[in-house]
C-alpha cells in the first residue's frame, strides 16, 4: 500500500458512500465483527461488499474447496485457485480488496459442538449456507445470543432474503420446519436432513444478488439507515420474471 494512504487510506475506499452515511453511523461499521458461513457462491459477493463498504473485522467459514464447476457464480473462484481452500483464497481477496478489514478464516462445517466457539462475539450473523440443519443450529445460537441473523437462500434463477432476531418469527417458525420447538435429536437431524435434497441449480447472477442484497441488510443494521427487512417480510424474487421482485409476509 502507498505510504499515503496508510493514514487515511480507509476513509479514501469509503469516500463515495459518506453522502449515505454520516462519519459516527460509517465509524460504527469500521467497528463492527461479522460472521459469514459460507464462502460460495452468496457467501464470496457477501464478503467482498462487505469489505469493499469498509466493515471493521470479519470471520469467514467454510471447509470446501474450488473447483471448476465454481466458476459460473462464486466471484472469489478463478481457474488458479481449482483445489484451493475457499476459506484462505477468499482471506487474501479481502486483503487486495481492503487491508484495513481484518478477517479471520476458519476451515470447519458449523455443527452443534463448535458453533458457540466461532460464532460468539458476532454483532452480526449471514447465512451464505446451502443446507438447513447448519441453518437451525446457527440461527437458535444466534437467537439465544441475541445477534441479529441474516438469511439467503437460492434455487436457480430465484432468491430470498429475510432477517431474524430475538423478537421476530424464528427461522423455524416461519418456515413450518419440522423442528421447530423441539429439541435436535437424532430423528429430527434426519427429518430435516432429508428436506435438502441434492445440490441447488445455480446461474451467476443469482446468488450474487442476494449476497450483495445480504451485506447491505448488515450496513442497515449496524448504521441504523434505512428499512431492514425482519421476519416475517421475505423478499422473494426470479430473474425470469421481471415482476417478480416483492416483499411478502409470512
Amino acid at each position: 500500500m502507498p505510504e499515503r494512504y496508510k493514514e487515511f487510506g480507509y476513509w479514501e475506499i469509503a469516500s463515495r458512500q459518506m453522502s449515505i452515511v454520516t462519519k459516527s453511523q460509517q465509524t460504527r461499521f469500521k467497528d463492527s465483527k461479522i460472521a459469514v458461513i459460507g464462502c460460495g457462491g452468496i457467501g464470496g459477493e457477501t464478503i467482498e461488499m462487505l469489505a469493499r463498504m469498509g466493515i471493521g473485522e470479519l470471520t469467514i467459514i467454510d471447509k470446501d474447496e474450488y473447483d471448476v464447476s465454481n466458476l459460473n457464480r462464486q466471484t472469489m473462484a478463478s481457474l488458479d485457485c481449482v483445489g484451493l481452500l475457499k476459506n484462505e483464497v477468499t482471506k487474501e481477496k479481502v486483503r487486495l480488496i481492503n487491508p484495513y478489514t481484518k478477517v479471520n478464516s476458519v476451515n470447519a462445517e458449523i455443527n452443534e459442538e463448535n458453533v458457540e466457539e466461532i460464532l460468539k462475539e458476532h454483532d452480526i450473523i449471514i447465512d451464505a449456507l446451502d443446507n438447513i440443519l447448519t441453518r437451525i443450529i446457527t440461527t437458535r445460537f444466534a437467537r439465544e445470543n441475541n445477534i441479529p441473523y441474516i438469511h439467503g437462500a437460492i434455487h436457480g434463477t430465484m432468491g430470498q432474503l429475510s432477517v431474524f432476531n430475538k423478537d421476530t418469527k424464528s427461522y423455524e417458525e416461519m418456515f413450518s420446519l419440522p423442528s421447530n420447538g423441539k429439541e435436535l435429536s437424532e430423528d429430527i437431524k434426519e427429518e430435516v436432513s432429508n428436506l435438502t435434497q441434492g445440490v441447488p441449480p445455480a446461474i451467476g447472477p443469482t446468488p450474487n444478488i442476494i449476497g450483495c442484497l445480504e451485506a447491505f441488510e448488515a450496513y442497515k443494521i449496524i448504521t441504523g439507515i434505512g428499512e431492514v427487512t425482519y421476519a416475517p417480510k421475505i423478499l422473494n424474487f426470479d430473474l425470469l420474471n421481471l415482476e417478480s421482485f416483492r416483499l411478502l409476509e409470512l
